[in-house]
């Protein structure tokens, strides 16, 4: 086989990633049922309804919106990373066709993570213009933006990396087993809907959701859009995991995926 030079490698990379996102406004209207639905109805009824019976108290609002829109990348990412991975190796072997494109095997696997978050980072974005309809008192500072911007696509990359370290690892006729059993748990331990620093009379909770990925994404949002108005993890803290995270997981993928391609 050919040794692809540096500029086929991008060349293909970017034209494969291009088909993927094509696809993607093909499909638009699945894809938002897929990913949009679930963190929209959580916005509907914790904030809007519970809100509206007084429930929860007006302050709820500011810490549940970061928080879904962690929710919402991070596994709309991890969701379109895994499963269309499961289905290309087991039932339509479309991997085969992506085998035999000009770019090393490696960059298969970063592509299908790239298209993954692209996907979880559309997912977290519309959560933004349906959090300022269904809630009241949301805050989003101007000047936070590029950084909201930042952080929702290294969270978005990490759902992906997790996504790909999930679909090679585990086997096909488990996929549906392993969203029933691992999902759940990841969505209520991820501080999605409680700041992680106020978990200090529940030890054993707080340490349980800082194992969890997602509570550093939903932290870092709540830190950059909350300002100190509600108490969350330091930046210094929240960012630098999901740098050390997606490194990990991203590198357990791409050894996964090697693996599944060359069996």
């Amino acid at each position: 086989m050919p040794a692809h030079t540096a500029g086929d490698t991008r060349r293909a990379f970017l034209a494969v990633l291009s088909r993927d996102v094509f696809v993607t406004g093909r499909e638009l209207p699945s894809f938002l049922a897929q990913v949009v639905l679930q963190p929209l109805f959580t916005l509907f009824i914790l904030g809007t309804v519970l809100g509206d019976l007084g429930y929860v108290s007006g302050e709820f609002s500011l810490v549940l919106l970061p928080g879904v829109i962690a929710l919402a990348g991070f596994v709309g990412a991890l969701q379109n990373t895994a499963l269309p991975l499961t289905i290309d190796f087991s039932y339509t072997r479309e991997i085969e066709d992506r085998l035999l494109a000009p770019l090393p095997m490696r960059w298969v696997a970063v592509e299908k993570m790239v298209f993954g978050a692209f996907r979880g980072l559309i997912s977290a974005l519309l959560m933004i213009p349906a959090g300022y309809l269904l809630l009241d008192r949301v805050r989003l500072p101007l000047e936070s933006v590029p950084a909201l911007l930042g952080v929702c696509v290294l969270g978005t990359l990490l759902g992906a990396a997790v996504g790909m370290t999930l679909g090679t690892f585990v086997p096909p006729h488990r996929i549906d087993i392993m969203f029933a059993v691992i999902l759940t748990p990841i969505m209520f331990t991820g501080a999605t809907q409680f700041p992680w620093p106020a978990l200090d009379s529940l030890l054993w909770f707080q340490v349980l959701s800082a194992l969890n990925p997602l509570t550093y994404f939903s932290e870092a949002l709540r830190g950059l859009t909350l300002g100190g108005v509600v108490p969350a993890m330091p930046l210094w803290v929240s960012v630098p995991v999901l740098v050390v995270a997606i490194a990990g997981f991203g590198i357990a993928g791409v050894r996964g995926f090697r693996n599944r391609a060359t069996d």
